[in-house]
């Protein structure tokens, strides 16, 4: 695999290139009008510009995308996270090109990408589920029946959803003929697809995934897990590996299911099994994620290993160039997102123009982004500016070092994410580890960032007041006029 293209956008085609440009492979970015002076574009060996700025119109474009890697002489395609990565008939129309796909193939994104027929393939290894409904439901009566079995409350959830869509809560079994209503046609219009399936509703879980990597020679391993609980509008804010609840037994429970989860579809590179853990520390299997994910960095900071590398090789056919029991978990890391999102408005885009912007640095600290100071955050995408991740030798300094660097993270023009990361990071909750993916919803509200920044403030004038207090005392030196002092400095002297 002598050039690859990136087909996406921003950090994680920055993030790509700078993997496979150190193995030596050469890259193709490709760009919207929006993203036209991007650093991503820059940095790549090659560019060429797909469309304008609308996704459909150029990220999405899948037969242009593999037009142009005709044209250059690509040998690869990485689909990076979001637009077309688990696009199932991309990657079959990829394969039809003679192209190589650096991801699982269609047929397990398939499986994988439909929740009900994920949870069919997993029932194959014994993997634990949530009690529920094993197939969609469209009979309201039915549904009842169900809900009654497993116990209310019960989750409605649609078989193709992702991101909270097509999901509802019901603790009243009279509510249940309404909801499922709402979620089916929230599904259709979301998906296409209305179909929605009924499991028991786990209260307080927390949100665990399992990294996981399978080469084409039978060869699968994990890389030990993310705990992504702390999530606003079922979107993930910080994340973390390990996890601070999970026993080396769970772990390697877990493990080995998300592994087995991976072998039920054959599937090949780098995926995550994620699951739902309750108060009792039981897991049940969510779904799998056919790419990479978000989160990433933070399994690569304790493993050591360079997950898009691995990808690559993978792809390549080659093996996997290590066991599981060459995998060890080091040190702690943390990750928060840096979005252009406004925390005391409901989390609103604020899309400007950066200012400001200088990142942090020093040991144990790494930034993934796609911006430079001055650029304007396009309307048209994810508001995400960055990735930021920090490495302790253990969770507090992690913690710390994360503080730190969101203290030294300098962005004006918009506002961002950081003040709640900080604010996440160091509540009691958090630090202790007691929490859960209701912790938005328990503890934050705006005012706690206004009331944070009203004592950073008075802080910071009592600081300002005490270093002009001792700088007026170092300066107050009675010095003699015509044999005489000042009485005003004499009196601020106590002479």
């Amino acid at each position: 695999m002598r050039k690859i293209l990136i087909a996406n956008r921003g950090e994680i085609a920055l993030r790509v290139m700078r993997s496979a440009k150190e193995m030596g492979i050469a890259t193709v970015a490709i760009y919207s009008e929006a993203d036209r002076n991007a650093p991503f574009v820059r940095y790549a060996d090659e560019a060429v510009c797909v469309g304008p700025p609308p996704s459909a119109q150029s990220y999405l474009r899948g037969d242009k995308i593999i037009e142009i890697c005709k044209e250059l002489g690509v040998d690869g395609i990485h689909p990076g996270y979001g637009f077309l990565s688990e696009n199932a008939g991309f990657a079959t129309a990829v394969r039809a090109a003679g192209i190589t796909l650096i991801g699982p193939s269609p047929e397990a994104m398939n499986v994988m990408g439909d929740k009900l027929s994920a949870k069919n393939a997993a029932r194959k290894y014994n993997i634990p589920m949530v009690p529920g409904t094993e197939g969609a439901v469209n009979d309201v009566e039915e549904a009842k029946r169900t809900a009654l079995e497993v116990g209310l409350p019960v989750l409605i959830k649609a078989s193709a959803g992702g991101g909270g869509k097509g999901m509802r809560i019901v603790e009243k079994i009279e509510d249940l003929e309404e909801q499922m209503t709402r979620a089916i046609s929230e599904a259709q219009s979301a998906f296409g697809d209305g179909s929605v399936f009924i499991e028991r509703y786990v209260a307080g879980p927390r949100h665990i995934e399992i990294q996981v990597l399978a080469d084409n020679h039978g060869n699968v391993v994990y890389l030990f897990e993310r705990e992504c609980s702390i999530q606003r509008r079922h979107q993930k804010v910080v994340e973390e590996a390990p996890s601070s609840v999970l026993t080396p037994e769970l772990r390697a429970a877990m493990g080995k299911s998300a592994c087995d989860v991976a072998r039920s579809c054959d599937y090949s590179g780098a995926g995550t099994v994620e699951f739902l853990v309750d108060e009792n520390l039981n897991y049940y299997f969510l779904e799998m994620n056919t790419r990479l994910q978000v989160e990433h960095p933070v399994s690569e900071m304790i493993t050591g290993i360079d997950l898009v590398k691995e990808q690559i090789n993978v792809a390549r056919g080659e093996k996997l160039s290590f066991t599981q029991d060459d995998l060890k978990i080091n040190g702690h890391s943390l990750e928060v997102r840096v979005y252009a999102e406004d925390p005391t408005n409901n989390f609103l885009p604020d899309i400007g123009r950066l200012v400001t912007y200088r990142k942090p640095s020093g040991p144990g600290v790494r930034v993934d982004d796609g911006f430079e100071e001055g650029m304007d955050i396009p309307i048209y995408y994810d508001p995400m500016i960055s990735k930021l991740i920090t490495h302790g030798k253990d969770r507090m300094e992690a913690i710390q070092r994360m503080v730190r660097a969101i203290d030294d993270y300098d962005i004006t023009g918009c506002q961002t994410t950081l003040p709640f990361c900080r604010w996440a990071i160091q509540h009691e909750a958090f630090v202790s580890g007691n929490f859960d993916t209701h912790f938005v919803k328990k503890y934050f509200t705006p005012e706690v960032l206004q009331v944070s920044d009203e004592d950073e403030m008075e802080i910071a004038a009592l600081a300002a007041l005490h270093a002009f207090s001792n700088k007026v005392k170092q300066q107050e030196v009675v010095v003699p006029t015509n044999g005489k002092s000042s009485s005003w400095k004499s009196r601020r002297m106590g002479v």
